[in-house]
């Protein structure tokens, strides 16, 4: 629901919030009371000692005063249990019960700073009821600072700002008036969250790319979530019915029809190629990554393996450059590719805002020159991620609409000039000319790796990309109709970057939203079933989350409530910020794109791959909608990307005779 309005101001938290942390102060308070009522009855007659008769009325005041908090929680947590998400009607005491709960903390604090002055003074009494007053002391003081640390979380800094319209509705004010509110409130969220995202990443320094990255990434937050009166809980449970909604009619409809980019005979010897391709430069995408990943991959033995390539003086015979602990990355690098020192024409480590690492090698078994981009490792990387608006680009090409991904874009064009500029592609042909292009990344890596080759498609017309987990919102679709030829993608299960885009997000919320509105649950079940099914599995509810018909051209009466002040920027038509021609195109995934989806089971949060998994040429548009599952984050991760590839790799090669099914879907054990 709405945010609760309290002291004139909205807050980041809902009247139906209250279940668990209400339940969760019960417990400890019940328990407390019952320890202070059994030091009373047990150790009364023990209070006749100097200053006895203080601790005693210290005690029966306590023991009061928490029968009344237990008591006004008691009734928090029954009031927050009634109504849903979209019906507070039966919560509308609650308020006033926050108000009482809020003025008994005076007493409270009052009273356990008399009982911290009393043990001060050092009261002579049994030593039993002096340490059970010093407890109580401490686990009053506990629970007032958590108290204002939960209330510090949860404040919103522009809850002041967003006063609710008077009884007439947002149509009371004329047009002038409400655009001219709207846009107040949206320069004030993006300087809010300006604020917020400087202060997690003070340590990345403050220069213009910087200060770019940071305008960039709080106006597409602030856009985000200007339009809804969406609380944290809110999204929780959302995100747990969609994934109830989405395995409830995915185990009810027929498989998807394969919508192959290569028809007739060819998709099966295409598609081993492809496989076989991706499975040996998989290797250099991960190798990007350094020694991190290495030893998060070989816990045991990785630091062995390359502790002697750390201590190893620098080398100097090639152009290598990565400043602290470059020797580490090298000796990871080496261990992953299985290739020597003098294959190696670059390796660089500098990390910043739009500038990646990368590394560039002479890969001989392939006959390929290596370029390899680093994925996502730091906050900078992450600054370049949400660097999400559209941006166009300069290509030597006939392809109308050049639209990408404004940072990773940026990423992209640094790469390509210290490889051009700083002539490390004409070092590696210079030694082995006849070798082919070859680029290659894992997640942010994968796209600025294909943004990378459509920049050296005019110069290196052979040359070729494999994109690992690249994320969706990168490319117009005029580029990517274009990358089809040279690029292939590779993506795992459920992974959630190749579905991430702002119109893809923006979808997302609207999902949220409208399951959200039509279900009849309170809260605190959703979220505790939602946990279950996470954990466990088993039969999703049959929750009314969706309203029989097609899609909604307005918001429903329960959407409304979730909207602010009737936001035009929300609605189901083409109003939505995001759907902007100029800042939030539609952008696409690069290339030609190979899904490896688990076809068995294998646990819900295994982190190895499933025994039996189906390979196919997929098409963009099942891509298109986020995916809601356990594994929408772990099968993201390169490691279990490469395990997936290995197992997928061998069992083909095994199994070279095995008959296919569905064009080019093929099952394998």
């Amino acid at each position: 629901m709405p945010g609760m309005v309290l002291f004139g101001r909205r807050w980041a938290i809902a009247s139906d919030d209250l279940v668990f942390p209400g339940v969760f102060e019960l417990f400890v308070r019940v328990l407390w009371w019952i320890g202070i009522l059994t030091l009373y009855l047990m150790h009364r007659g023990k209070l006749d000692c100097p200053g006895g008769v203080l601790l005693s009325s210290y005690l029966i005041v306590l023991i009061i005063l928490l029968a009344v908090i237990i008591c006004t929680v008691s009734a928090i947590v029954c009031v927050s249990m009634k109504g849903t998400i979209c019906n507070p009607g039966p919560r509308k005491s609650m308020s006033k019960l926050l108000y009482v709960r809020l003025a008994l903390f005076l007493p409270e604090m009052v009273w356990a700073s008399l009982g911290a002055a009393w043990i001060e003074d050092g009261v002579q009494c049994d030593r039993t009821v002096g340490n059970g007053i010093i407890a109580t002391v401490a686990v009053s003081w506990i629970i007032i600072a958590s108290t204002v640390i939960t209330i510090v979380i949860v404040f919103d800094p522009l809850g002041g700002k967003m006063a609710p319209y008077p009884p007439a509705g947002p149509h009371h004010l004329d047009s002038h008036e409400s655009s001219q509110l709207l846009n107040g409130l949206k320069t004030a969220a993006t300087s809010v969250w300006e604020t917020r995202i400087k202060f997690l990443c003070c340590c990345i320094g403050k220069d213009d790319r910087t200060r770019v990255a940071f305008s960039s990434t709080a106006e597409l937050f602030s856009t985000y979530f200007s339009d809804t009166d969406l609380v944290p809980s809110d999204i929780a449970a959302g995100l747990a019915l969609l994934h109830q909604q989405q395995d409830t009619v995915r185990s009810s409809q027929e498989p998807d029809e394969v919508v192959s980019p290569c028809p007739g005979p060819c998709q099966e010897a295409d598609l081993d190629a492809e496989l076989e391709n991706c499975h040996h430069y998989m290797q250099f995408a991960a190798a990007a990554y350094g020694w991190p990943l290495y030893i998060y991959r070989n816990p045991f033995t990785g630091l062995c393996r390359i502790g002697g390539d750390c201590c190893r003086s620098q080398t100097t015979d090639y152009d290598l450059v990565g400043g602290d602990q470059l020797n580490c990355h090298f000796g990871s690098i080496l261990q992953t590719t299985g290739l020597q020192y003098r294959d190696f024409i670059h390796v660089s480590f500098h990390d910043k805002v739009y500038e990646l690492p990368f590394l560039v090698a002479l890969d001989h078994r392939k006959e390929s020159v290596v370029v390899a981009v680093r994925g996502t490792m730091s906050l900078q990387d992450i600054l370049t991620d949400l660097s999400a608006e559209s941006e166009p680009l300069d290509l030597e090409c006939e392809v109308q609409d050049c639209w990408a991904h404004k940072g990773i874009s940026q990423a992209a064009r640094y790469i390509y000039r210290r490889l051009i500029d700083d002539g490390i592609l004409s070092q590696a042909f210079s030694i082995a000319p006849e070798y082919q292009l070859v680029i290659v990344g894992h997640s942010l890596g994968a796209g600025a790796a294909a943004l990378l080759t459509i920049m050296l498609r005019n110069p290196y017309p052979r040359v070729r990309c494999y994109a690992f987990s690249p994320p969706r919102g990168l490319l117009s679709k005029s580029l990517y109709e274009y990358s089809k030829t040279f690029i292939v993608s590779l993506v795992l299960g459920k992974d959630v970057i190749p579905r991430l885009s702002v119109t893809n997000l923006e979808d997302l919320k609207r999902r949220i939203l409208r399951v959200i509105a039509h279900c009849n649950k309170p809260k605190y079940k959703i979220l505790l079933h939602g946990c279950w099914y996470e954990l466990f599995g088993g039969h999703p509810e049959d929750l009314p989350t969706e309203l029989d018909g097609g899609d909604l051209t307005q918001p429903l009466l329960g959407e409304r409530s979730l909207l602010v002040h009737g936001s035009p920027a929300y609605s189901f038509s083409s109003d939505s910020p995001f759907e902007s021609p100029t800042k939030y195109p539609p952008l696409y995934p690069p290339g030609r794109i190979i899904h490896l989806e688990e076809a068995g089971t294998s646990g819900r949060f295994s982190c190895y791959p499933a025994a039996r998994y189906s390979v196919k040429w997929s098409h963009e548009s099942e891509f298109s909608k986020i995916l809601i599952g356990p594994k929408m984050l772990t099968d993201h991760m390169p490691d279990i990307l490469m395990r997936a590839l290995d197992s997928v790799v061998s069992d083909r090669a095994a199994c070279v005779s095995c008959p296919t099914q569905g064009g080019s879907s093929v099952d394998v054990a």
